[in-house]
């Protein structure tokens, strides 16, 4: 009977273990990023997928500007907003990180016909980007993407006001 007992307790025991090591284990997965939901409304999600997708864009069309414009003007245009909007992809991956948002990843496609054509669609996606940023940095909900969208605003508006002077030196 004592032997009885003393396999019953033990298996208890185990039991307990094993138990406790996989409730723990369940606990640090949900600390995990990978088991975190965001709390990002999800218009701030769109806000930031836009961004993503908008910024990528920017950059790829800076890097054909730099190598296929005839103006230095236009050239040094797409190299500010290579730096520029490299810079804020970055942050803004930062971002979404800390806040398990996924971003769009796939570089866009993009293609050259001539310098003022690429003005003139800097000047028309910047008015609207300009417009969305101040969008989000009015009425977003979550403060960090908030603030991102307040201090990616100011840089788009520098950038519009470049496009349109570098636009009129085309004509």
């Amino acid at each position: 009977m004592k032997t009885k007992l003393v396999v019953i307790s033990q298996f208890c025991i185990s039991f307990l273990i094993v138990l406790a090591l996989t409730m723990g284990g369940v606990a640090k997965a949900q600390d995990t990023p990978a088991g975190k939901s965001s709390s990002v409304s999800a218009a701030d999600k769109l806000f930031m997928k836009k961004a993503a997708k908008g910024g990528m864009m920017e950059v790829a069309m800076g890097k054909l500007a730099e190598q296929k414009a005839q103006s230095e003007d236009v050239k040094s245009f797409g190299k500010r907003m290579v730096t520029d909007h490299s810079k804020a992809n970055d942050e803004l991956k930062k971002i979404a990180a800390e806040k398990n948002v996924k971003l769009p990843a796939k570089e866009p496609t993009v293609s050259w016909s001539s310098d003022k054509a690429y003005m003139d669609a800097m000047v028309k996606d910047h008015e609207k980007d300009l417009a969305e940023f101040k969008q989000e940095a009015s009425n977003g909900s979550d403060p960090d993407v908030k603030k991102f969208a307040d201090d990616t605003a100011k840089m788009v508006q520098e950038h519009l006001d470049l496009a349109k002077e570098t636009q009129g030196k085309l004509k």
